[in-house]
């Protein structure tokens, strides 16, 4: 059984503080990003002050949405004592790691986003480690032009560094009323975390578990070499906990966790299945197989997708293609620099 959660509005990115669960106050804070319009931060209370989960990408008009939705409440910017993050990346650690200097608050995220936070600043272009494995999944001209690609205007001079603290899996975090439990759910990125509320039957998901669209896998400057067993295997974790209430960083929230992760499992589940069937027909990369599938809500072909977009397609096949070789569902040879695969 879970937790009456309270009415929201229809428009999931309708600014202000929402109420979703007692105690937990939801804030949609905007983005500069083409296609993707709003991230969802959640303020709770802790004997200390207040604390904010994914308080969103840093700017003049994230931090006037957000302290705009204290005022209503009766708070202000410096109640914030803690920000929690649920992974690096820019649309949600960056205000609280500007934050750090202004506000003098705390940033805690989780361990093992420590590879790509400290690859930033190091890196030679947006993707620095995804040339090379573009290469083994046959997409040389992706690779080459991926390279080339520049920085764009709202991603350059973002503050960003390393935390105050790092997070393990089964931390805990103390509130005004119960406390906040720290999951490991690897996969979008290594180190993403949700954080569960039992007391107020929630469950903070990020971008591990989203209402409508499947996450990216992998999508970081350091990614982990099998990203889909990761973010499977995750699922399976949040099933075998209790359901809650579900909170993700886009979308609306919804009644049940447990039911869009059995919907996130059957579809990769079908999602193998459609691999699988393409390299029947002579297709021997993850380019090759990439092209013949239909991506986003839209079904679009692989080449009208932005460039970033198309990376992360080509990169979420490679992680299917690797879950069939595990399963015995298909071979796999390393001829170099190239990766091919053929039906079992």
């Amino acid at each position: 059984m879970t937790t009456q959660m309270h009415e929201q509005p229809e428009d999931w990115t309708e600014p202000g503080a929402h109420g979703v669960v007692p105690g937990v106050h939801r804030i949609p804070l905007p983005l500069p990003l083409t296609g993707l319009s709003a991230v969802n931060a959640y303020l709770l209370e802790s004997q200390d002050g207040l604390i904010l989960i994914d308080p969103g990408w840093t700017g003049e008009a994230n931090e006037r949405a957000i302290e705009s939705a204290l005022r209503a409440l009766g708070h202000r910017l410096g109640d914030l004592v803690t920000c929690l993050v649920t992974h690096h990346h820019w649309d949600h650690y960056t205000q609280a790691y500007a934050w750090r200097d202004t506000l003098h608050t705390r940033l805690l995220i989780g361990r093992d986003e420590r590879p790509s936070i400290e690859a930033y600043g190091k890196q030679t272009g947006r993707f620095p480690n995804h040339r090379e494995l573009l290469y083994r999944c046959g997409a040389t001209d992706l690779a080459e032009r991926l390279h080339a690609d520049e920085i764009p205007e709202h991603e350059k001079h973002v503050p960003y560094g390393p935390p105050d603290g790092w997070l393990d899996h089964g931390d805990r975090i103390t509130l005004q009323h119960g406390e906040l439990e720290v999951v490991a759910t690897p996969g979008h990125t290594r180190g993403h975390v949700v954080y569960r509320h039992s007391a107020a039957g929630a469950l903070f998901s990020g971008d591990h578990v989203l209402p409508t669209i499947t996450p990216s896998l992998g999508f970081e400057l350091a990614p982990e070499p099998r990203p889909l067993r990761s973010y499977l295997s995750s699922l399976e974790l949040l099933l075998a906990q209790p359901d809650t209430v579900l909170l993700p960083a886009h979308g609306r929230p919804s009644a049940s966790t447990h039911t869009r992760v059995e919907e996130l499992l059957h579809h990769h589940s079908e999602r193998l299945d459609e691999v699988a069937q393409i390299l029947t027909t002579g297709a021997t990369t993850a380019f090759e197989v990439a092209e013949q599938l239909p991506w986003t809500r839209h079904r679009r072909r692989l080449d009208v997708l932005a460039l970033e977009h198309q990376m992360s397609a080509v990169m979420e096949i490679d992680a299917h293609l690797d879950v069939l070789v595990m399963l015995g569902r298909v071979s796999a040879t390393d001829t170099r620099p190239v990766r091919r695969y053929s039906a079992a």
